[in-house]
């Protein structure tokens, strides 16, 4: 049974590392600020130091996901009980990772957590249940949604009067970015030379800002800080998951794990998990929720970057998937670019997150 646990703790950290890993750097793809595979490395590295900063800052979450208060203490400690809570949401995880739906892990747990207590005849503290969980997963992406919503316009004006432009730009190989400029008749040429441009060559057009900020290039400045932001995130949400996980570890005495053990072998198991089975994720939540440019994306980082490092410090269970995806559907709405048929597509997975990982629990606790 031991084993069977372990190997189920380890698979939810796997499950985590592909839904959830490339979620802080989908900003940096999905503008073009740089391509798959790096963003990938940057996600993986910054993901890992969180998860490692995870033994000082975040042992409040380590008791919010033990169950204690949550189910009767008799079952904390119970290895089938564990079991059906680390099978159910890493089982609801895995799912919504091959088909490319963001989820919450921390909404699954949640409701593995319910399921099984249920499952095991013990009462589930309802009052506990709303206040500490639901009531912070459910606020956490309308916060998202509205300082994204506020933050994105102010940031432009900001940047209007500071003379900082917005250029099309055609980028090939590398090279150095040529400015475009779109005529009355609708063609596209490029500025310098009124050479007109081909379908295939607009395909590799992207938005860049021209302009200097206290002397420096604003595109260069706005690069770097974007790269900032999407590695605050991704530490963030390293910071946040990990210790959720791990508590399910720390909770089963028979295996006597010490805490850096524990956390670090969760994080190791989450960043494999983003490495081999982001890329259905990534391509939803960097280009099927909206479009989006450099600033915008820059924005959406920093409002879930701010968010989630908070609620690490005050241990409450938000989801980092749902502020960020808040914070782009924020986005998305500001601009006009949103796609709302995937906004709620991935709303009502969320949803269904809950049931189906404690009915899934359930099930496992009725067998074990």
């Amino acid at each position: 049974m031991i084993l069977w646990f372990l190997g189920t703790v380890l698979f939810l950290a796997y499950t985590n590392g592909a839904n959830d890993n490339f979620k802080g750097v989908a900003t940096l793809f999905g503008s073009r600020t740089t391509e798959y595979r790096r963003a990938l490395w940057w996600a993986t590295a910054t993901t890992l130091a969180g998860s490692l900063a995870a033994v000082w800052f975040s042992a409040g979450l380590m008791t919010a996901f033990s169950g204690k208060g949550l189910v009767p203490d008799a079952l904390v400690h119970d290895p089938a009980f564990l079991l059906a809570v680390g099978l159910g949401a890493a089982s609801t995880v895995f799912i919504a990772t091959l088909t490319g739906l963001p989820i919450s892990t921390t909404h699954a747990m949640t409701g593995a957590l319910v399921g099984a207590g249920l499952a095991s005849g013990g009462a589930v503290n309802i009052g506990r249940l709303s206040h500490s969980f639901f009531l912070p997963l459910a606020l956490s992406p309308f916060l998202g949604m509205l300082i994204t919503g506020v933050l994105y316009p102010a940031f432009r004006h900001l940047r209007v009067r500071m003379g900082v432009a917005r250029q099309m730009c055609l980028c090939v190989d590398g090279g150095v970015p040529q400015a475009v400029l779109v005529r009355p008749d609708g063609t596209t040429v490029l500025q310098a030379t009124g050479i007109q441009l081909s379908v295939g060559q607009l395909s590799a057009c992207r938005e860049q800002y021209h302009g200097r900020i206290i002397g420096i290039d604003a595109q260069w400045v706005l690069d770097r800080l974007h790269y900032v932001s999407a590695g605050a995130v991704s530490f963030a949400r390293g910071l946040n998951d990990t210790p959720k996980i791990a508590a399910l570890l720390m909770t089963a005495s028979a295996l006597s794990l010490r805490l850096e053990t524990a956390l670090l072998a969760v994080g190791i198991m989450m960043a494999a998990g983003g490495l081999l089975q982001a890329r259905r994720v990534a391509e939803t939540m960097s280009c099927r929720i909206t479009d989006m440019n450099h600033g915008q994306g820059f924005t959406a980082n920093l409002v879930t970057a701010c968010l989630v490092t908070m609620a690490s410090r005050f241990g409450l269970p938000v989801s980092t998937t749902h502020v960020s995806c808040g914070s782009l559907f924020g986005l998305g709405a500001v601009t006009g670019r949103a796609r709302w048929g995937m906004v709620r597509t991935i709303i009502l997975a969320w949803v269904m997150t809950l049931p189906l990982a404690a009915g899934l629990a359930a099930v496992v606790r009725g067998l074990v």
